[in-house]
């Protein structure tokens, strides 16, 4: 039997839920984040920081759920660059991994970002996770020869890649 993957937009009021996601995915991936789990844990873990990441102007925050249980998450977020969305802290839960749980997180977030009109999404992917880069380009992302933020160890960057969007208003 398939299991059900339901997304569910995230509001600050769950920022417990939104908590859970992001601490899972530092400690099981953390050579995937720019963001350290030190840097969301001790006087860096107050609900208020949760709430205010939350509401960060224009941002669309996912989680996915199978059963009732939370197993991934991604977040759409606005550039400086006009019509161009970011996607940023993507993650799944290795025993979710395989079953469409990526591909139905940056889809919603793809279909969300031509729903407001841009035309680009954007997203950063750690060398050395050729899993994720599979993942974007089996969902229509190209590699643009771009570099991202840095990562913790303050050597290694993130490479770009984006998805040229069809925008509902054009």
């Amino acid at each position: 039997m398939l299991a059900v993957i339901e997304l569910r937009v995230l509001t600050a009021d769950d920022w417990a839920l939104w908590r859970e996601l992001r601490l899972a995915a530092l400690t099981e991936a953390p050579y995937a984040f720019a963001s350290r789990l030190s840097d969301w844990q001790g006087e860096h873990d107050n609900e208020q920081r949760w709430r205010a990441r939350l509401e960060m102007a224009g941002s669309y925050n996912l989680a996915a759920m199978i059963d009732g249980h939370p197993i991934g998450m991604a977040s759409g977020v606005p550039t400086d660059e006009p019509a161009t969305i970011e996607l940023i802290a993507m993650w799944v839960n290795p025993k979710a991994r395989g079953k469409g749980v990526g591909d139905r997180l940056v889809n919603e977030i793809a279909t969300w970002a031509e729903k407001i009109g841009a035309k680009i999404l954007r997203l950063g992917v750690a060398e050395g996770n050729p899993a994720a880069a599979e993942l974007y380009r089996r969902n229509g992302f190209q590699d643009t020869g771009g570099i991202g933020d840095s990562m913790p160890d303050g050597v290694s960057r993130e490479r770009r890649m984006e998805k040229q969007l069809r925008t509902s208003t054009g």
